[in-house]
């Protein structure tokens, strides 16, 4: 068995589509790995993994551009050349098993945050207490 650990950031909206009456959303993660080279530079490397997830219809509203995300699932790696210029080129891609949302994406964020703001309260007077009605 293989297992594959992610972390990562959606670069698109997931699709919903239907197999053999069975529901799978679609969609490519962004994992970035920050790194130093031979030279001490420091450099990034983003890898893009096809992810599907089956019969879990519910996590589409969630599942936005930009939602960072945790996965786990079985990796398969697909070899091909490309049609335009002859490379041979690889494709890895997720059957996702277990998923955790991490970040929502921004926006929603926002608004999720404003909307469970209480509304600010009226201006309330502040009375003068007589120095007689003091309490010590």
């Amino acid at each position: 068995m293989i297992k594959l650990q992610l972390i990562g950031h959606l670069g698109r909206d997931a699709v919903l589509k239907e197999v053999n009456g069975v529901s799978v959303l679609n969609f490519t993660v962004a994992a970035n790995e920050r790194f130093r080279n031979a030279a001490g530079v420091l450099q990034e490397r983003t890898t893009w993994v096809d992810c599907s997830l089956w019969d879990r219809l519910n996590m589409a509203p969630y599942l936005l551009q930009g939602t960072m995300v945790y996965l786990e699932g079985s990796p398969k790696v697909d070899a091909y050349i490309s049609n335009n210029t002859g490379a041979l080129s690889g494709a890895l891609h997720l059957r996702v098993g277990a998923i955790q949302l991490l970040s929502r994406k921004e926006e929603e964020k926002r608004k999720a945050t404003a909307s469970n703001i209480p509304p600010m309260p009226e201006a309330v007077q502040e009375q003068e207490m007589p120095a007689d009605d003091l309490p010590f």
